[in-house]
């Protein structure tokens, strides 16, 4: 399969092959579960303090029961303070959590090589698909060729200005313009100061990102990539299939260089 390689002027600069990994079925399902297993990998774990409510000295009566009061645990002490309250125990004021958080508790959830790999094959092919990048509701009106592949004169620009031309000329900037009109948050977000979300626009993957990173920086939406570091998370936010993405020339030289199993059997096959 052959897809036009752009300039960073917009104009057509001959076609390039793309390689065997964008002919991958696309597996929604493979994909979610790679996301959610991956994104997990940077939860922090966080926990309460261990003795948390129970730094005082509380009891029950022992035995607890016949006396005509309440079995809770007492705060001891001769008088003044908090002496005959209850205390310690999850049921009182001041008293510990009945479940709390705890740092030993596994959050990071495994996921097989073999089944990353294929997710991200399959995210890459989804890629291609211009119905999955319209569905996920970026605005793609005069693109005509998926997946978008640009001259590698893309990885040189280093400034803001120039990247936003690119943009214009690659008819994206419309699509970084729907994220300026979002609505805006209410609750306890907003009181704490996280009143608007920065939605997700198009992707650039590169061969290197060191001068487009910075050109990106401030541009809403626009996110870069390394080829080499490419992952579902990148490729598909959320879970949800697909994100606008640009690939450089270099980049898929570099994708074509992916082995997985079901790559060699497909080649089988044919």
């Amino acid at each position: 399969m052959k897809t036009p390689v752009l300039t960073i002027n917009g104009k057509k600069d001959g076609e390039v092959e793309l390689p065997n990994v964008f002919n991958t079925e696309v597996n929604r399902t493979l994909i979610h579960k790679a996301y959610i297993n991956l994104e997990s990998h940077g939860f922090q774990k966080h926990s309460t303090k261990p003795t948390a409510g129970m730094e005082v000295v509380a009891d029950s009566n022992d035995p607890p029961t016949g006396r005509g009061v309440a079995r809770i645990a007492k705060i001891k002490g001769g008088g003044g303070g908090r002496a005959g309250q209850a205390g310690e125990v999850a049921s009182t004021r001041g008293g510990r959590q009945a479940h709390p958080p705890k740092a030993n508790k596994v959050i990071y959830k495994k996921l097989n090589k073999k089944e990353n790999k294929l997710a991200l094959c399959s995210a890459i092919a989804a890629t291609a698909s211009k119905d999955l990048v319209e569905k996920r509701g970026h605005k793609v009106e005069g693109i005509d060729a998926f997946p978008l592949v640009i001259s590698d004169d893309i990885e040189k620009i280093s400034k803001t200005a120039e990247l936003n031309k690119v943009l214009e000329d690659l008819k994206i900037t419309q699509d970084v313009d729907r994220l300026r009109s979002r609505k805006r948050r209410t609750g306890k977000v907003a009181l704490r100061g996280r009143v608007s979300k920065v939605g997700k626009s198009a992707l650039f993957v590169v061969s290197k990102s060191e001068n487009i990173s910075k050109a990106a920086g401030t541009i809403p939406g626009i996110d870069v990539c390394n080829a080499k570091d490419l992952s579902v998370l990148n490729l598909a936010p959320g879970g949800t299939l697909i994100r606008l993405t640009v690939f450089s020339k270099k980049a898929i030289e570099e994708i074509a260089e992916i082995k997985s199993r079901h790559l060699e059997l497909m080649v089988t096959l044919q």
